[in-house]
């Protein structure tokens, strides 16, 4: 029985994928910041389920982690699905600032409270769950997709970290396109838009057979391979936006 905490599971991605974890017999750990989310998620499986209420932009969410981890019995893969963004073309500063400071320092804290425990117990799984916007700047979410890379970068160099040092931690970077989750939903319509649960179904597969990185899905691996091959000069006047 595979023991797994999920930071960002009262809804979206992070709820459906722990709702998997509940059908394959896994011990989940569930953190978010709404407890009456929380408490719904434990009441379909009280018996499999123990939940801690954190913010990870927060210095105390570190150690909700790791009181969490105590009650679950240990922690063998971490996965984080916590993460904000929003079409900002009007570079409202509010919006970017609130984007750096979930996806880039609440995304390290975490990560870093995670690696240290792993370390610590002889080793595991980190999961994180990132996106295909850190491919390429997006003038329409321009925090949202800097911070995305910068996910993807410290993911490469954690995983460098712990071979150099031989902690036998594993890594794997998600790369999902547009999903339906309520982070979306208040921007409008996308192209190619995936339900969550064949994201959380196509997530399972990786927790249960680990790879380094992964696109979902094989259009948006496709759509990624030939966006990276278009010159900068040519980016810059492209005029990407989401469908209306």
């Amino acid at each position: 029985m595979k023991r797994i905490v999920i930071v960002g599971a009262t809804s979206g991605i992070g709820l459906e994928t722990a709702r998997l974890c509940i059908r394959e017999g896994w011990r989940i750990g569930a953190a978010g910041r709404r407890l009456e989310a929380l408490e719904a998620l434990r009441a379909e499986a009280p018996e499999q389920i123990e939940i801690e209420p954190l913010d990870i932009t927060r210095d105390d969410a570190p150690e909700r982690l790791e009181k969490l981890i105590e009650r679950l019995g240990g922690m063998d893969i971490y996965l984080h699905s916590s993460g904000i963004g929003s079409r900002n073309t009007d570079l409202r500063p509010d919006i970017e600032l609130a984007t750096l400071r979930t996806n880039g320092e609440g995304f390290v804290r975490m990560i870093v409270a995670a690696f240290n425990y792993v370390r610590n117990h002889g080793g595991g799984h980190i999961a994180v769950i990132s996106s295909i916007a850190g491919t390429k700047g997006l003038g329409s979410a321009p925090a949202y997709s800097a911070t995305k890379r910068m996910q993807n970068t410290y993911i490469d160099a954690l995983s460098q970290l712990a071979r150099m040092e031989g902690y036998g931690i594993r890594f794997t970077d998600i790369r999902p396109g547009f999903v339906a989750t309520p982070l979306l939903a208040k921007d409008g319509h996308y192209p190619m838009l995936m339900p969550t649960e064949k994201v959380a179904r196509r997530i399972m597969q990786v927790l249960r057979k680990p790879r380094r990185r992964v696109v979902i899905d094989r259009r948006y691996a496709l759509f990624v391979f030939f966006w990276k091959m278009i010159p900068q000069w040519l980016w810059e006047r492209l005029k990407i936006r989401k469908e209306e």
